[in-house]
């Protein structure tokens, strides 16, 4: 931050200001569904809003260790492509052979996330260029993949079952993406390794300068962003029953815009899992409105884009900016008049 010289709690308050935005407009939606479309918030809506939010925020939380090493992943939707195909191809529609499936589907995702740290951290090559590239890989590896997987086939019964089963009201996979965010921010609030990592995406010189392995951490959060696109891929096959291969296309754009919507810092370090969750929310929700209202399905493209470049205006990085200029303003206008009093007493 910019020589601030505030208390703890302003401090505090600054750094948590960055994700605001995401809440606000979570709260402004949902005064616009209650006025124009109320039927988005009907119980029946939110069975499938719910799901789909989860999807998109397990997605986006992987999306979000990617950006906060300063990068930008464009590889979801082959990584969730292939290893929905894989889970579907081991299993063979048998319960007996969905661990090793699972396993496998998360192996290969941990090995791609592995390739592809290591282009950007030890080879210092574009993380743009690098997920783009890879996207393509993976997606031609899926469709090679594919050839031997039948038509017909499907992910194992009790599997699905468990995926859509309740459990206090609410579905297993909401509560799986629910304890994965907690997870993430217990991780990045209250361990070294956490606070380690927010310093290497937020300056990753001085944190070499330090001694921190950058290139480990690097490495580290492709590989758990990797995992999470895999395990994404493979619940939403769960959830389909029969997965094709455009089962990852909604995620090219999605996590994007929920990660800068959530308030993460673009250029690496600062990033919240709740807010990334609040802001997957935000998008589904936005999505279903847009339904209940009548409108092209195509539009959700259109709302992404515009909600990634909304994001950029209103993102936390400028929100903090903002704070701390006028919190610097109001510091400086207090110490002026206090000088001012000063001297109108000495001269007195």
């Amino acid at each position: 931050m910019k020589n601030l010289t505030t208390s703890p709690l302003l401090t505090s308050i600054v750094v948590s200001s960055r994700y605001l935005s995401v809440w606000i407009g979570i709260l402004l939606l949902l005064l616009a569904c209650y006025w124009i479309a109320p039927a988005t918030l009907t119980r029946t809506s939110f069975t499938t809003v719910l799901p789909l939010t989860s999807f998109l925020a397990l997605a986006a939380l992987g999306q979000m260790l990617v950006v906060m090493t300063g990068g930008i992943d464009l590889s979801i939707p082959g990584v969730m492509t292939l290893a929905a195909l894989v889970t579907v191809g081991i299993s063979g529609n048998l319960d007996e052979r969905l661990p090793v499936a699972i396993a496998t589907a998360l192996g290969v995702s941990l090995l791609l996330g592995l390739i592809s740290g290591t282009l950007v951290g030890v080879l210092k090559l574009n993380p743009l260029i690098v997920t783009l590239a890879m996207g393509q890989i993976i997606y031609g590896v899926a469709l090679a993949y594919a050839d031997n997987v039948p038509n017909e086939a499907s992910v194992p019964p009790a599997f699905a079952a468990w995926i859509t089963a309740p459990f206090l009201g609410l579905s297993n996979v909401v509560w799986m993406v629910a304890i994965i965010s907690i997870l993430l921010v217990l991780i990045f609030r209250y361990t070294e390794f956490g606070r380690k990592f927010q310093s290497v995406g937020a300056n990753p010189h001085a944190a070499w300068i330090l001694g921190l392995r950058v290139n480990g951490y690097v490495i580290l959060a492709y590989m758990t962003a990797y995992l999470l696109y895999g395990l994404n891929g493979i619940v939403l096959a769960g959830f389909l029953r029969s997965p094709s291969l455009v089962l990852g296309a909604p995620y090219l754009l999605g996590p994007i815009a929920a990660v800068v919507i959530a308030g993460a810092s673009l250029t690496g370090g600062l990033a919240n899992a709740i807010s990334t969750w609040g802001a997957a929310f935000f998008l589904v929700l936005l999505n279903q409105m847009l339904r209940v209202l009548g409108l092209p399905t195509a539009l959700q493209f259109t709302v992404f884009g515009i909600a990634i470049i909304g994001g950029m205006v209103i993102s936390g990085d400028r929100i903090v900016t903002l704070i701390e200029n006028s919190l610097i303003g109001i510091s400086r206008f207090k110490k002026n008049n206090a000088e001012d009093e000063k001297g109108g007493v000495q001269a007195t």
